[in-house]
């Protein structure tokens, strides 16, 4: 294969190589900024910050506000997901999100259980004129959430049961850490086919959960909503939960949610 005079085979693109470089460089040093990352690359200063501002618009690094610096950003762990759980899960679950979120008009989430902890691997952020929060790529608790609490209910008895028996942090006031408590709810998620939270990992925020199920019943992702309290309390809530679980019927049977059109008037009977 024809060899550049710097030794790199010809055909690859600067630019590309460059942005992994990047990449590379962060996943090292983790906060850096663009005077750190052109030193590291060889290039000028407004090559780095172009590349940054490309990679920053994609999600794979995010800067801190205060000091200009960069890291790695959440978008990438949406891509590690597609590797270790597979793609499969999120193109399963897509038509039954993207159904959701017109449905409601709220962030909808798809997650994953990793350990003890839920992950957020891909996400629709709400179309409200009120700030919505990126949740790609975070890892929340399973006591005190809506998709953690799916994936408590769905393990089996003896994991369940430890992981109930806790200890549980306390994040607001209406964070369940009684393990009796608790276990009332998850059996209530059980029944139900579905979890909500209210302002219980954060004030103001309550969230509503379903489980995606792989073929053989085990529980391989839960597609969430959430938003603010003062929109989704009592009836709305009551409201929203059962388009939850609808969007992960569909997802687990990998059907096509039905069109948003209005059906065509039907008089026969």
């Amino acid at each position: 294969m024809e060899s550049t005079r710097h030794g790199r085979a010809t055909g690859h693109v600067q630019s590309v190589e460059r942005a992994i470089a990047i990449l590379e460089y962060l996943a090292r040093a983790d906060w850096a900024g663009v005077t750190d990352v052109g030193n590291a690359l060889g290039v000028h200063k407004s090559t780095a910050f172009r590349l940054l501002n490309t990679l920053e618009s994609r999600g794979l690094v995010e800067q801190h506000i205060q000091s200009g610096k960069y890291r790695l950003g959440f978008g990438l762990v949406h891509l590690a997901h597609a590797v270790t759980v597979g793609p499969d899960v999120t193109r399963q679950a897509q038509p039954g999100c993207e159904w959701l979120a017109r449905q409601s008009e709220e962030t909808v989430t798809l997650s994953v259980l990793e350990g003890n902890e839920s992950v957020t691997i891909d996400q629709i952020l709400s179309t409200s004129t009120v700030a919505s929060r990126s949740w790609l790529g975070r890892r929340t608790p399973l006591h005190c959430t809506s998709p953690g609490k799916v994936f408590l209910a769905g393990l089996d008895d003896a994991e369940r049961e430890s992981i109930i028996a806790g200890p549980h942090e306390r994040y607001t006031d209406h964070t369940i850490v009684d393990p009796n408590q608790l276990a009332e709810e998850i059996d209530r998620v059980r029944a139900d086919g579905y979890a909500t939270s209210s302002e219980e990992f954060e004030e103001g925020l309550s969230a509503a959960a379903a489980p995606v199920y792989a073929a053989d019943g085990s529980v391989i992702a839960a597609i969430g909503l959430s938003g603010p309290s003062y929109r989704l309390e009592g009836e709305q809530m009551a409201q929203a939960a059962p388009l939850v679980r609808q969007a992960a019927e569909m997802a687990s049977a990998g059907v096509t949610p039905p069109s948003d059109e209005p059906a065509e008037n039907d008089n026969n009977g």
